[in-house]
């Protein structure tokens, strides 16, 4: 185990300086100037160079990627064009709300996803088990965006049960903070729940025709522990990883339901960053993002460990 660890820490080390360096690539290499971004397109010739000139956006590619990434290692993540404050800062203010989105995402989810996953394979072939699979259909078919101004349109301007968009802060206390987060939870755990409920269903029922599960009820044992003793541990495997899989794309999917919503998290920040050429913002983000995914893969791995005892790494 600590060597499996030593190693995957180290693989991971190659992989942020690839995904580093070419995010460093593409911003410089594409159209657009952070300097027009910020005094206009009428601003005068000198007026720009001067501001290229206090960016280090005059110096080659190569020398200002060496200048970030002296500033990286030494934990200085660099100062936002437009916002003049601290990229580390400014992650820090937005890191709250894009987790608590996750967080709820895939509690919801899970607790959705794996039961009715688990009674479809029970009712292989029954109405539940085909719901469930015109459900998937439906819920990959539909984009975010979609759901969530239906659910605003529904919920919150024909009904007003929610709030339309926003956040609150968990130090609001937790009802506010839950009546901000329903609406867009929602709407991710809707295309979450048909990817996870799908797969669930399949392991489970592929479980079901094995002979440990025939051994079982014939001894008698209930069907209900059939099903989650024997039938949903065997099949737990699969299912961590598609659940490992849907964080990490969950967490880029916060990006569009955040916009929808006006919360002010990661994924708005990032558009923001993106529209007004914010360099050093956006190669903070995504390399943080990265990071996120490869920590997620490394806790998936784990997870096989306490799963299924004859893995070994």
């Amino acid at each position: 185990m600590p060597f499996f660890l030593i190693r995957r820490i180290a693989a991971t080390l190659p992989v942020l300086v690839i995904v580093a360096l070419i995010v460093f690539l593409m911003l410089r290499l594409a159209p657009g100037d952070p300097a027009a971004a910020i005094l206009g397109d009428n601003a005068s010739s000198e007026a720009m160079k001067n501001v290229r000139t206090q960016l280090g956006l005059e110096q080659s590619i190569p020398v200002q990627f060496f200048q970030w990434s002296a500033r990286l290692l030494s934990g200085d993540l660099g100062e936002s064009y437009f916002l003049k404050q601290s990229v580390t800062g400014l992650i820090a203010q937005r890191i709250e709300p894009t987790l608590s989105l996750a967080a709820l995402t895939l509690v919801v989810t899970v607790l959705i996803a794996v039961p009715l996953g688990v009674l479809a394979a029970w009712r292989h072939g029954g109405w539940l088990d085909r719901a469930l699979m015109g459900f998937s259909v439906l819920g990959f078919s539909i984009p975010a965006f979609v759901i969530g101004y239906v659910l605003i349109w529904a919920v919150s301007l024909k009904l007003g049960w929610l709030p339309v968009q926003g956040y609150a802060r968990l130090e609001q206390g937790l009802l506010p903070w839950l009546r901000h987060l329903i609406l867009p939870a929602v709407t991710l755990s809707i295309i979450y729940v048909a990817l996870i409920a799908r797969v669930t269903r399949a392991a489970v029922a592929e479980a079901l025709t094995e002979d440990y599960v025939r051994t079982a009820r014939a001894k008698g044992i209930s069907e209900a522990r059939v099903l989650v003793r024997h039938a949903l541990v065997n099949a737990a495997v699969p299912i961590v990883t598609v659940i490992g899989i849907g964080i990490a794309l969950l967490i880029g999917g916060v990006v569009v339901t955040e916009t929808v919503f006006a919360i002010p998290g990661l994924g708005q920040l990032t558009v923001d960053a993106v529209l007004s050429r914010d360099y050093p913002l956006i190669q903070a983000i995504t390399l943080f993002f990265s990071f996120l995914y490869v920590l997620i893969n490394l806790l998936v791995d784990l997870s096989y460990l306490l799963l299924d005892p004859r893995i070994r790494y």
